[in-house]
């Protein structure tokens, strides 16, 4: 495609987008739009259903808690279900051509009514495409059995369908055959490079912060861009606007507090004001797995030497009417490090620092919501592993801007568009297989725009097309990717659903597939050399892509909730580090291919004091490369776990509903490795490949040699239970006591972490592990 017909393409979008939005302001019909708000904490109510009484008419509130609906002139009565809340009731006079702008405000309710929470989550199956989609709110969270007592995100993404999560120790999500390089993370609108600690159970998110979490594990539409696998979309609360309120929280490995209240409150109930959100957490095992944990094992007796903090803060500006400003600000840290026995063979550690702001505006005269973001964010990582002497470093850092413009149409029907501008600064240095010394920087500037459109045909039928242009500035790309979602309701109990898109990325990840361990994940961007594939030709276009194509089918079948998802992903671009890189006139990169496809089976009961949820997973994952040798090899990655399986059991007791225990076990086939073929001693040389010393007198380095054959042995089987108990003490009518016992690995199995290549010494996982928590909430 020739530059003169992509910006053909652009203006035509452009175009339709003019016509399309001035056709709905030219509707003789009015226009009811506004929030839904808690009561009780002046937090927007999210996926909260509003009906109109006595008609056919329905829409639902966004992320914010806004909704906006076109109706004929009229009297209305506007009912609201959410999920346990009250309902809120109020009455609107509608005019032709007029705005009409209502603020609701809905209470907590004691007693839950299943018919309206139903209701409500049947209303979101029939009205959106949600393939791929999973939607956890902070409930969620804390039905799963916590390590250390402590709920984290971490923790119940191990759970989402299409999801692998290598271990404990050091691990990382793998999203339906993605790395973690391409899956997008998203905190409030922030990309965070690493948001998982390197002890794998624990994320720089705060449960009681979170207002929602949507994982799009593959077939996302247009708003999206820049990754080819899958996104995680984080947002946090605005911060209480009526009172001062927190948790404290200490455990024997963690502490983390969170405090949230009004700067300047509103006053009248519905008016403007400021609020602030702040919390931080400190994780200490390194310092208690000897003295507290030291009689469960010599995991525990040599240390476990994991420390991490976390610091986020947030203040929000709210009008009157609804539009707000936030203005947000993050520093994450992590550090740990590798040991063999009680030696230490690798120290790793990175950071991740961020500022930005984003905004919501509610024009009184038009119907649209319109919302953007502008920040800036840092992240470094530090890698340095015996016996090389030469440490592994990376970093990224820049700006992202954007701003959207929604329009929400009759019949839950939805138009969305926006821009989006990016700008990006990394940095790697690192030593190849051989021992090649390099490093490489780049810089670039990345623009994206996008449409997406969602009509719903009679509760039957709902189409989600949606188009994504992306322009890569540093190598000239300007990039086409379009995207469609569909959906069948073939009755209101069992619905089809399928959806397919283009996808591409710029950025570009250095793990090695041979590594037992991976902590290390250096940063690149796609280079301007010249790039040749594994047929050793060179590549039209220096960019990752993808694409992807899934269906799935919807069944409820009474009380359970059943969800089967087949799923395809090609990529037939995979950049990659040269990581056999011999001498300094070799290529940086070379370019490789991978295939990814499986199916996932969900279950999911929830009836009054009784919450199941059980997923199985099967994929097949395989990548396609030149290897050392120069020969071109297909293999699986790392994380090509090929059945995975979770069980998740919680049950709420007492009279009160203040007793809760949970449990959940997870067993996955083993992961592939690379086998060690034998030794050798390498001598130190210089740079320039001239060695250092007298050679017959020196003493080398040991040195493995690897087989052949990419990840050709398989580790053993990985399962694990966990079990929670929970007790809530009332305190006073705004305060009371949450104490968590729970138990990791119950029946102390040994899930292997990694093999120490030169002493054959086998690292696991977490043994049995005890812990108990208190939060006090206030």
């Amino acid at each position: 495609m020739n530059l003169f017909t992509q910006k053909r393409n652009v203006l035509f979008i452009i175009s339709f987008l003019f016509i399309l939005t001035s056709s709905f302001a030219q509707t003789r019909q009015g226009t009811v739009k506004g929030f839904v708000y808690d009561k009780k904490t002046g937090e927007p109510m999210i996926y909260t259903n509003i009906i109109f009484v006595t008609t056919k008419y329905g829409v639902q509130t966004d992320i914010n808690g806004y909704f906006s609906i076109l109706l004929p002139a009229g009297s209305y009565t506007m009912l609201t279900t959410a999920v346990g809340y009250d309902t809120a009731t109020i009455t609107v006079n509608v005019l032709p051509d007029d705005v009409v702008t209502k603020k609701l405000f809905v209470s907590p309710r004691e007693l839950q009514l299943q018919s309206v929470e139903i209701s409500g989550r049947k209303t979101e199956k029939l009205t959106k495409i949600n393939t791929g989609v999973t939607t956890i709110t902070p409930r969620d969270l804390k039905l799963l059995p916590s390590t250390g007592g402590e709920p984290d995100v971490a923790q119940f993404l191990q759970v989402v369908p299409g999801v692998i999560f290598t271990g404990d120790q050091g691990g990382q999500l793998y999203i339906r055959g993605g790395s973690p390089a391409q899956t997008g993370i998203l905190l409030d609108g922030v990309t965070i490079y690493n948001p998982f600690h390197s002890i794998g159970l624990f994320s720089v998110f705060e449960t009681e912060s979170i207002r929602n979490v949507e994982v799009y594990s593959a077939g996302f539409n247009a708003e999206y861009g820049n990754r080819t696998s899958a996104i995680v979309d984080v947002h946090t609360k605005d911060g209480n606007k009526n009172e001062i309120s927190g948790i404290l929280s200490v455990s024997p490995i963690m502490s983390r507090a969170m405090l949230e209240g009004p700067l300047l409150k509103s006053k009248k109930h519905s008016g403007s004001g400021i609020t602030f959100l702040l919390y931080g957490k400190d994780f200490y095992l390194d310092k208690t797995s000897k003295p507290v944990y030291g009689m469960f094992g010599n995991v525990f007796e040599n240390g476990l030497p994991y420390n991490f903090q976390d610091l986020y803060g947030k203040v929000t500006f709210s009008a009157d009417n609804g539009s707000k400003l936030n203005i947000f600000a993050f520093n994450f840290n992590d550090d740990a490090k590798l040991a063999s026995d009680s030696n230490t063979i690798g120290d790793f550690s990175w950071k991740s620092t961020g500022v930005g702001a984003t905004f919501i505006v509610t024009p009184g005269s038009s119907s649209a919501l319109i919302d953007g973001k502008f920040s800036y964010s840092k992240y470094d990582i530090n890698f340095n592993q015996a016996p090389n002497p030469l440490p592994r470093t990376t970093g990224i850092d820049g700006f992202e801007a954007g701003i959207n413009f929604t329009y929400y149409l009759p019949s839950y029907s939805e138009l969305k568009y926006g821009i989006e501008v990016s700008g990006f600064h990394t940095l790697l240095s690192y030593v190849s297989a051989p021992g090649i010394n390099a490093t490489l920087e780049n810089q670039s500037t990345l623009a994206g725009m996008y449409v997406m459109y969602r009509q719903n045909f009679g509760g039957k039928f709902i189409m989600e097309p949606s188009v994504r242009f992306e322009y890569y500035s540093d190598i000239n790309v300007l990039r086409p990717e379009p995207r469609l979602g569909l959906k069948y309701n073939i009755s209101n109990n069992v619905r089809l659903k399928f959806a397919t898109g283009l996808y591409s990325q710029n950025i570009v990840s250095t793990k090695s597939d041979q590594d037992i361990v991976n902590f290390f994940t250096g940063f690149v961007q796609s280079p301007q050399e010249q790039i040749y594939n594994t047929s050793g030709n060179q590549v039209s276009s220096n960019i990752q892509t993808s694409y992807h194509v899934l269906g799935g089918v919807e069944v409820d079948l009474k009380k359970v909730e059943l969800n089967l998802e087949p799923w395809f992903k090609s990529f037939p671009q995979l950049i990659e580090v040269n990581n056999y890189k011999i001498y300094p006139n070799d290529p940086d990169f070379i370019s490789g291919s991978g295939n990814a496809y499986g199916i996932d089976l969900s279950a999911k009961y929830n009836e009054n004091r009784i919450y199941l949820w059980g997923v199985l997973s099967y994929q097949v994952v395989t990548y396609t490369t030149i290897d050392a040798t120069g020969a071109v090899q297909t293999y699986p990655p790392p994380f090509d776990r090929r059945i995975n399986l979770n069980l998740v059991a919680s049950y709420t007791g007492g009279s009160k509903h203040d007793w809760e225990f949970s449990a959940r076990f997870n067993m996955g086939s083993p992961f592939p490795f690379t086998q060690t073929q034998g030794y050798y001693e390498s001598l130190n040389s210089l740079p320039g490949g001239k060695l250092n010393g007298n050679i017959l007198a020196e003493n080398g380095i040991l040195t493995t040699l690897l087989s052949n054959q990419i990840n050709g042995g398989r580790l053993s089987y990985y399962h694990r239970l966990d079990v929670s108990a929970k007790k809530k003490f009332t305190l006073s009518k705004k305060s009371f006591l949450d104490v968590t016992a729970g138990i990791t690995n119950v029946y102390n199995r040994d899930n292997i972490f990694y093999v120490n290549r030169t002493t054959n010494q086998e690292i696991y996982q977490l043994p049995f592990f005890p812990s108990v928590n208190v939060t006090w909430n206030f």
